[in-house]
């Protein structure tokens, strides 16, 4: 077979991979910078770094910290409680240097310790909960209390050992910024985000990554649900074509409400009586959270609960009689506490169980609250997190404040191990060199063309591009409240104005009262039973009516059975106060572009002019993959890819979307042969749909934009998921294999652009490729969308491989034009449609699979894994909508 583009390197810096020849591919170097679109003068959240000392080395040592029998310690908080003492007791053994301790098993320091390897004998104050005197467990209260007041005061040994592991030249990171590839530079940027880290640890703070949050009760937004947001700061080291940056910026965390426990069981639960609440529920949301008692101020983690309330709950209690040895007796909580002179106001409750599995240690709700900066990892709910977006919003004035505050308050330049380094941090934000782009015009009905403001535009007196016809559709209604007849009057007469001709609807279907207290799937049949019985054949379209809550779980079994058994296309709406025009425009706009019309496209490609793309066929791919709540490992993630179809268009796609196991962020379903001859991989079907709806065209360019990967990740997608796409081309032998142009974006970072001069959020268009970007690779800002509120966060573009060879400005412009082309918005969108779409689609096939009949099967630690164990398969569309714009 042909091969387009023979070995080796290549003159825009990347290198073409044979079969029988495998060669790494590498992120590709930038090859020019932009220049058009109107120049702006703005501000970045990243502040200088003077870097002097380069020729300081940092050395690192491993740390392996044991209890006196011998168990490796590998809790963080007592890791770093440790290593400050040891370094209070044998500073003069370190000869006085400083280090910068990760709170786990490595630390660095700048030169080397007076040896290599050394073992140290560290004692700490006990601090475990059996010193918790005046708690009720298995010792007695009275002779017991004397032995743990006793043991309170005992001292606890560890063994701490070091040895040498590395060594890192600060050097690295000045060759990075001159552009070299540097094995050190990101190990030794490591070692200065370690001491930032330190340095807040030491303050208090909890650490999430590069974040960090002190305990201030104005940092939190309380989301209801004895939940708060915790509003914080990151930082990082940066290194970019301007030199090194600390990029800083306002970063949120979940954390459990301080405050009595009874308060958290209360709104946790959404209950006003303790005695309504769900115990089981309860035990579960407390196990391993920390809490503190108020009578002894002592803190414990929470194992569980008491089998009895504290009134019937009893222990064993030794009692001293005279001179006898003692007896024991058994012992209600409520008694030992009376006996202390505490009188338990809700003995009725049960206790917290703060022991050992073994050995409980109960301690009554009422005497407890809840510590501070508990971090939350569960899934928060749809009205959380709506409350907290709305609540950590920033205008951007307002956050250029508070992060140059925080430079200035944190006095980096004070730090021992910073200051041996030569490193001196600026107090001012970074200049940065911007351009606007101008917007992509756009047409509509009667190929009239449509002109964006500041990012917007509207269908007020305009009529969709490519209006579809709506013949055979009806309404079904699980909704108590809701008057399906208007709703069906107000869309007819909506769709009227902007193209739409819809007839009336078949029929008007309510759901039978005694049906709602059924489960959602079999509520969803019987709906469909009633709808059979009231159509002539099968609908083309069905609108549903969910209740009032979001997040319905009637949803997915809903959108199962029409998708996947009925091959329907259906749009659910839920009733609201808002159902204007507005609301049944957007509402059209879904179902238009879902039933194969189109709402606008571009004028460019209207005209056919798209640079590159119009010349030769070119598949648009946007790849995503979506994964389960927070702490759940047990979820399969979902890989979802959309490819273009109809070339030279743009605008319009279809998706492909598979299970994968759970929270494996690379795609391994995109070549997948069964060894019969046959691919069932994602590639081969977007492949061969591109080739029926482009008069039978093959791509001969591949253009992939790939999601929610980490600098860490490039390599793979370059070399694994790459590899996989071009398998599956090869496997079709369809000849050359395509040119490919592979693109990340990532919205999950922590750099901002604000403009100099006015007090509002960037323009849309806006884009930034120097300054602040990498000394070498090739990557840029866009902040394609308009910003009315809080501060716009803007997409982080890197370009891995551009084999078709785009300029920087036809690139830019295409990313772009890529956001205006979202069908169910009149908004340019932040990243491109591409991507959106396959988020969308992600999300709307997870649906799909009933996940909690597969998390009783499974836990996080027998959990499907890449290895080959089974990972339920998703639900395939039905042939009538698998080609269709479902997930609009």
């Amino acid at each position: 077979m042909s091969d387009s583009t023979g070995a080796g390197a290549k003159t825009d810096g990347t290198v073409q991979v044979h079969k029988d020849n495998p060669v790494k591919r590498v992120p590709i170097a930038r090859p020019s910078f932009g220049h058009e679109g109107k120049q702006i003068k703005l501000l970045s959240n990243h502040f200088t770094v003077k870097l002097s000392g380069i020729d300081a080395i940092f050395y690192q040592y491993c740390v392996s910290i044991k209890s006196e029998d011998d168990k490796v310690i590998d809790g963080k908080g007592i890791g770093r409680k440790v290593m400050d003492k040891l370094l209070q007791t044998y500073s003069s053994e370190l000869a006085g240097k400083e280090f910068a301790y990760d709170g786990e098993k490595c630390l660095f320091t700048v030169g080397p310790l007076p040896q290599n390897n050394f073992e140290f004998t560290v004692i700490l104050e006990e601090t475990s909960s059996r010193a918790a005197g005046g708690s009720p467990g298995h010792g007695s209260p009275g002779q017991g209390d004397k032995k743990r007041s006793k043991r309170a005061h005992l001292a606890k040994k560890f063994v701490v050992a070091m040895s040498y592991a590395a060594k890192i030249p600060l050097k690295s990171v000045a060759l990075a910024l001159r552009g070299s590839e540097s094995d050190h530079a990101q190990d030794a940027l490591r070692v200065l985000d370690i001491v930032l880290r330190q340095q807040q640890a030491k303050r208090g703070c909890l650490l999430v990554r590069q974040s960090f949050f002190s305990d201030d009760f104005r940092n939190l937004v309380d989301l209801t649900g004895g939940v708060s947001g915790c509003r914080g700061l990151h930082s990082s080291f940066r290194t970019t074509i301007g030199g090194l940056s600390l990029n800083m910026d306002v970063s949120t965390t979940m954390i459990v409400t301080p405050g009595p426990v009874f308060d958290f069981l209360l709104t946790n639960q959404n209950v006003r009586d303790i005695r309504d609440i769900d115990w089981p529920r309860a035990k579960k949301m407390l196990k391993n959270l920390r809490v503190k008692a108020m009578h002894n101020n002592m803190e414990f983690k929470i194992i569980g609960l008491s089998d009895e309330p504290c009134s019937r709950q009893t222990f064993p209690m030794k009692v001293r009689n005279g001179s006898n040895e003692g007896q024991t007796v058994e012992i209600t909580v409520q008694e030992y506490f009376k006996s202390k002179q505490v009188d338990l106001t809700m003995p009725y409750l049960p206790c917290l169980d703060v022991g050992k599995p073994k050995r409980p240690n109960y301690v009554p709700i009422e005497l407890c609250n809840m510590v501070s900066l508990q971090r939350y990892t569960k899934a928060l709910s749809s009205q959380q997190r709506s409350t907290l977006v709305e609540k950590s919003r920033q205008k951007p004035q307002e956050r250029m404040r508070v992060v140059t505050e925080a430079v200035k308050n944190n006095r980096y330049d004070d730090d021992p191990i910073l200051s041996s380094c030569g490193i001196k941090i600026e107090k001012q934000l970074t200049r940065v060199d911007g351009r606007v782009l101008s917007a992509p015009t756009l047409v509509v009905g009667n190929s009239e063309d449509c002109i964006p403001n500041r990012g917007r535009w509207n269908y007020n007196n305009k009529r969709l591009f490519e209006p579809v016809k709506i013949e055979r559709w009806a309404i079904v209604n699980f909704s108590a409240r809701c008057d399906m007849s208007r709703i069906s009057r107000d869309l007819i007469n909506c769709g009227r104005t902007k193209g739409i001709i819809i007839e009336r609807p078949f029929t008007l279907v309510d759901e039978d009262s005694q049906a709602k207290r059924c489960s959602p799937v079999v509520r969803v049949e019987r709906m469909f039973e009633k709808v059979k019985a009231n159509l002539p054949g099968p609908p083309e379209f069905l609108l549903c009516v969910l209740p009032e809550r979001k997040n319905c779980d009637l949803y997915g079994p809903w959108k199962k059975k029409n998708l996947h058994e009925m091959g329907i296309i259906t749009q659910c709406i839920v009733p609201s106060t808002k159902m204007n025009d507005q609301y049944y425009t957007n509402v059209l706009l879904k179902i238009n572009a879902k039933l194969g019309g189109m709402n606008c496209k571009l004028s460019l490609e209207h005209r056919h002019m798209i640079p590159i793309v119009n010349q030769t066929p070119t598949l648009i791919l946007g790849m995503d993959v979506s994964h389960g709540s927070p702490g759940r490992a047990d979820i399969p993630s979902i890989a979802a890819v959309v490819g273009s179809r109809c070339w030279p268009l743009i605008s319009r796609y279809r998706a492909s979307v598979r299970t994968q196991s759970p929270k494996v962020e690379m795609i391994d379903s995109l070549f997948k042969p069964l060894g019969d001859g046959k691919d069932d991989g994602i590639i081969r079907e977007l492949l061969l749909d591109f080739y029926k709806t482009s008069q039978q065209r093959k791509p001969k360019q591949i253009i992939i934009f790939r999601d929610g990967v980490s600098e860490s990740q490039f390599s793979q997608v370059l070399n694994v998921e790459l590899d996989q796409i071009i398998k599956a081309y090869e496997y079709m032998d369809q000849g050359p294999i395509p040119k490919f142009t592979v693109i990340i974006a990532q919205k999950n970072h922590h750099t901002k652009l604000f403009q100099e001069n006015a007090p509002d959020n960037v323009p849309p268009g806006t884009v930034v490729d120097s300054g602040i970007v990498h000394p070498r690779q090739y990557d840029f800002y866009m902040c394609a969308q308009a910003g009315p509120i809080g501060t716009s966060r803007p997409t982080h573009y890197h370009v891995l491989l551009d084999e078709i060879g785009f300029s920087p400005d036809d690139l830019q412009k295409l990313v772009l034009s890529l956001s205006y082309v979202y069908q169910r918005s009149t908004t340019a969108i932040s990243v491109v449609a591409p991507i959106c779409y396959a988020h969308l689609a992600a999300a709307q096939m997870g649906q799909f699979m009933k996940f909690e009949e597969f998390a009783e099967t499974s836990s996080g630690s027998d959990a499907p894994s890449s290895s080959g164990a089974a990972v339920p398969e998703l639900p395939r569309l039905h042939a009538d909508v698998c080609s269709s714009m479902f997930f609009c």
